[in-house]
């Protein structure tokens, strides 16, 4: 049976003339879908991921490809029970994804873009190392065997491993990969405007590869950023590499420590959980503010009277366009 709702996972590098006053359109014509999740705006595009019930959210896709500006969006879409998100936020930033490569445009000079198929057959080539795009807690959960990861815990840090990566890999092809392709876009071009001569992304991410090729040698699951945490994408050979932070054994259960002063965000089993009553450690668990636990390790945000329609001047219209 079809789920009712769709978790949408997008992006788009074009230019918005007018950022602040696209984010209050787009915001306003989400509201009137019933949309929930969270939007960046920035002169050079758009990054977001969403949900919906199923017939906005197809609406909200019509009308985005509607829009030259956007035509180009290569939508991901997952099917779920229930919204992903608790709220909206569409905010303005300098970047749709903080790199600090703000004098790089994709639109100008990128990594040749692979389809899943053609990451696949390139991926084990002897001549070829596949680099992960993501900060350290994405990638401990889930990555592709063999692939290359860096130590970062942002990606406005990966300028800093270029040199690292030259060193041990500037002879050989380089396949860039992150959660839905928007990490590559900078990445790649970067990467070639440091020397690199040969290098390729993965089009649409670890969850179009999921989709289009199986996930094959995706190994453990993919972190996503809404209330799913992490998510399965490997139908073929599956593997979980992940271990318990309590006890070491293998389990892939991404949960938040229970003492909010911590909040680790770790892999802890469901027996460890239990135990520890969803803290980390012991000392968390004796920790005077732990919060309760619910069998889970989500802790949903304080809504703090939240209300969408906060800092607008004008009331909601129900003939706004994107």
């Amino acid at each position: 049976m079809n789920k009712p709702y769709s978790i949408l996972l997008y992006y788009c590098y074009t230019p918005i003339e007018d950022p602040e006053a696209f984010r209050e359109q787009h915001h306003l014509f989400c509201l009137e879908l019933n949309l929930l999740g969270r939007i960046i705006v920035s002169k050079e595009g758009l990054n977001g991921t969403v949900s919906g019930l199923k017939e906005d959210c197809d609406k909200y896709m019509a009308a985005m490809h509607a829009d030259p500006r956007f035509a180009k969006i290569d939508f991901k879409v997952d099917e779920s029970d229930k919204h992903a998100f608790a709220k909206l936020h569409v905010r303005t930033k300098a970047e749709i994804v903080h790199s600090g490569l703000l004098h790089i445009d994709p639109n100008v000079r990128t990594g040749k873009h692979l389809a899943p198929k053609e990451f696949k057959e390139m991926k084990d080539r002897d001549d070829v190392v596949v680099v992960d795009m993501r900060s350290d807690y994405e990638y401990t959960v889930g990555r592709f065997k063999n692939a290359v990861t860096l130590d970062i815990e942002n990606f406005r840090e990966f300028p800093e491993k270029v040199e690292e990566l030259k060193e041990k890999f500037k002879d050989k092809k380089i396949l860039t990969y992150c959660t839905g392709g928007i990490k590559c876009e900078k990445a790649s071009a970067f990467l070639l405007e440091q020397g690199f001569e040969d290098v390729y992304q993965l089009h649409g991410g670890i969850i179009k590869y999921g989709k289009e090729a199986g996930g094959e040698d995706f190994e453990g699951k993919c972190y996503v950023f809404d209330n799913r945490v992490a998510v399965d994408v490997n139908s073929v050979n599956p593997k979980v590499i992940s271990t318990c932070h309590v006890c070491g054994t293998p389990d892939d259960r991404m949960v938040n420590c229970a003492n909010p002063v911590c909040n680790l965000h770790v892999a802890i089993c469901e027996k460890c959980g239990w135990e520890l009553d969803g803290a980390c450690s012991t000392e968390c668990k004796e920790h005077p503010e732990k919060r309760p636990y619910d069998g889970t390790g989500y802790y949903q945000k304080e809504m703090n009277g939240y209300n969408p329609l906060k800092g607008f001047n004008r009331k909601k219209k129900t003939d706004v366009q994107v």
